[in-house]
């Protein structure tokens, strides 16, 4: 079941052409955009988050048109969306704000309001910190607000900008479990600079690079893509494309390998390397 389909989106911001003929196909499950920053991918999450149009193409979420009111507003009762920066009312409690955002999510009748918010306030860890200030917590708690209030109403479609940046590592092991968790039955997109966050979560991936998709599909299919080009050396190879000095002392080199390379098994970061630094590899969509 497709719960997101993306045709031909072209977005453009002055002079800027932020999209290019963008295709995209979600499903239930993660799927995960990787791209460098101001490749795209937050223009096309607000896309699928309904809150920007496009000027040219389709988009078609959960069987729906959001270019029409009505379906827009089906749509949103369907939808939770985390953005990079979730515009916190820094002097709300946890419970406060969370609470604002189901009010204006038209959850109107208080008792059940309330028992939602704190069953999402349960689901992201926050029990603890409900009756802290936003303004008093750790960028990691925040980021765990900003997922809480994006899965009020048990949304079947969930759109998530960059959820893990700025985490530090075990806050990040323990966000990628509620992300996983929130992909089980659900269509979750998440955009990320970091392969190892869409290794760990995602069974779909596009790479957007410059305002255009330059790859669709599993990652083990992008990773494949990379096979016979990464070896190891005592010196950093001036065929390498990308090379760095491992805890070893060895050259992790990528690239063009010469004749007799130590050839080893790529990684999702090898097969990204390569895709970004080669415009003219095409890789095909599955």
């Amino acid at each position: 079941m497709t719960t997101v389909r993306v045709h031909g989106v072209t977005k453009s911001f002055s002079r800027t052409r932020a999209l290019d003929s963008v295709d995209l196909e979600a499903g239930p499950g993660v799927t995960g955009l990787l791209g460098p920053n101001g490749a795209g991918k937050t223009t096309l999450l607000r896309m699928i988050a309904t809150v920007l149009a496009p000027d040219q193409g389709t988009v078609t979420l959960l069987g729906r048109d959001p270019s029409r009111p009505d379906d827009r507003t089906r749509i949103r009762e369907r939808l939770g969306y985390l953005p990079q920066d979730a515009g916190f009312h820094r002097g709300f409690t946890v419970f406060e704000f969370i609470d604002y955002v189901a009010i204006l999510k038209e959850m109107t009748d208080r008792r059940a309001r309330h028992d939602e918010v704190r069953r999402v306030i349960t689901l992201t860890g926050l029990v603890p910190v409900s009756a802290k200030r936003i303004r008093a917590l750790s960028g990691g708690m925040r980021r765990r607000v900003g997922l809480a209030q994006a899965m009020l109403g048990d949304p079947d479609l969930l759109v998530l900008d960059e959820p893990t940046v700025g985490l530090d590592p075990e806050q990040r092991l323990r966000f990628r479990e509620m992300i996983s968790q929130a992909g089980e039955g659900r269509t979750v997109v998440m955009s990320s600079h970091q392969t190892e966050d869409i290794t760990a979560l995602c069974s779909r991936i596009a790479v957007i690079h410059q305002g255009r998709a330059r790859f669709a599909g599993t990652p083990t299919e992008l990773t494949v893509q990379a096979a016979g080009r990464v070896w190891t050396d005592t010196q950093r190879s001036p065929a390498a494309l990308a090379a760095w000095r491992t805890g070893d002392g060895t050259y992790r080199n990528v690239g063009d390998p010469p004749a007799g390379a130590d050839l080893i098994p790529p990684t999702l970061e090898d097969a990204y390397l390569l895709l970004m630094g080669e415009p003219e590899l095409e890789v095909t969509h599955s």
